[in-house]
């Protein structure tokens, strides 16, 4: 029980915060706190006080594999946490969405999202639960079709058989490029309430610098998939922009925004996100001395990491490595790194694919190695918790 108050607690406290996040206009991607009379005395005692030193983490961390929440999972995608307690899991290829019991690992499939077309990189990738989910019950997931890359919404009805527990997908947004590689695919909402993805270019260059293309960005929309006010682009879901293949996206403590990304040949990248920003690629590749693109938080050779999800927690960015196989902590000082990115769990779980905050000290980290790259060992692949520091 101890497992399930601690995420409960964690759920709701995000709950909290996401209700008192206003829209984000600003250039760090932040929501405005609510007015009234508290949040007043709060702002004239800081403005008193003078501006508050953000705390930065010790340069060397820890990472203590706690216990194998659950094993047996195939492709496994994306990871969301239920109020209330339970881990939601995808399929990439499998195309369905499964709830695991945190406590006993026992899994029981919710039922199978009608329309996913995998292939390669493509099928059933990132979800996430409505900023309403106590009330609308409604389960966000971005996937492959037979034609694009889309985002639908579905209906969760834990009153049904297992199986049949998933209402008809409402498309949400579509027309996002498709390929056998670079799909993207992680989803997340954001403080502000509205959803942001990343997706990737598909195999096609071009359209990374192509701002009326959806391949190659971070977007920004409304739940219900228009593109979201405060935009950087007039009418355009577009956020970011010059990005090869976005799969990981977290918020810090000050609620900005971070994103993980392939390179091709030499550098995997780290970016700090800042609205309607040029990511470079495919004219940058990791660091760039042009002005006009922006540079990496942190960057790495392609052997040592091949990024995909990423989590905040204790003031690092925990970041999971595919062909890396191994979970790098990157500490943070506001969108610098504050002492070197360090590496846990080198080739220990094999192939890593998915970081999601599990309240505190505590991770929920998702391996990979059923995906038809991996080297897949019996149990595999499993939800492992971690304690961080």
């Amino acid at each position: 029980m101890i497992v399930q108050r601690r995420v409960v607690t964690s759920v709701l406290a995000a709950g909290t915060l996401l209700l008192t996040a206003g829209c984000s206009s600003g250039a760090d991607g932040s929501g405005q706190e609510p007015s009234g009379a508290a949040s007043d005395r709060t702002s004239a005692a800081a403005s008193a006080a003078g501006p508050v030193a953000e705390e930065t983490p010790p340069a060397k961390g820890s990472v203590k594999v706690l216990r194998t929440v659950a094993e047996g999972l195939r492709t496994p995608w994306g990871l969301a946490p239920v109020p209330g307690g339970g881990l939601l899991v995808s399929s990439r290829d499998e195309g369905t969405i499964t709830l695991v019991d945190e406590e006993t690992g026992r899994k029981t499939e919710l039922g199978e999202v009608p329309g996913v077309s995998p292939a390669g990189e493509g099928g059933l990738l990132g979800i996430a639960l409505s900023p309403d989910f106590a009330s609308d019950r409604m389960i966000y997931a971005y996937f492959t079709s037979a034609s694009d890359n889309r985002i639908v919404r579905m209906l969760y009805d834990p009153a049904k058989p297992a199986g049949e527990q998933l209402g008809a997908p409402d498309t949400v947004f579509k027309g996002i490029p498709k390929g056998m590689i670079h799909n993207g695919g992680r989803i997340a909402f954001g403080p502000d309430r509205m959803l942001y993805a990343g997706t990737g270019e598909s195999g096609d260059r071009g359209l990374s610098q192509d701002r009326k293309s959806l391949g190659g960005k971070i977007l920004r929309l409304t739940p219900e998939g228009e593109p979201a006010p405060g935009n950087p682009f007039p009418d355009s879901p577009v956020y970011s922009y010059g990005h090869r293949n976005v799969q990981g996206l977290a918020w810090d403590a000050k609620q900005r925004l971070f994103a993980s990304e392939f390179g091709q040949d030499t550098w995997d990248e780290l970016n700090a996100i800042k609205p309607g920003a040029d990511y470079g690629w495919p004219d940058a590749e990791g660091r760039s001395s042009d002005p006009k693109y922006q540079n990496p938080v942190a960057q790495w050779h392609t052997d040592d990491a091949s990024p995909s999800g990423i989590g905040y927690a204790q003031g690092s960015v925990w970041m999971a490595g595919l062909k890396g196989q191994r979970l790098w902590r990157v500490p943070l000082k506001g969108t610098e790194t504050s002492a070197a990115p360090q590496a846990f769990l080198t080739g220990t779980y094999g192939r890593l694919r998915t970081v999601v905050p599990a309240g505190g000290d505590r991770l929920w980290l998702v391996t990979s190695n059923t995906d038809g790259r991996g080297d897949p060992k019996p149990g595999d692949d499993r939800i492992l918790e971690l304690e961080v520091s």
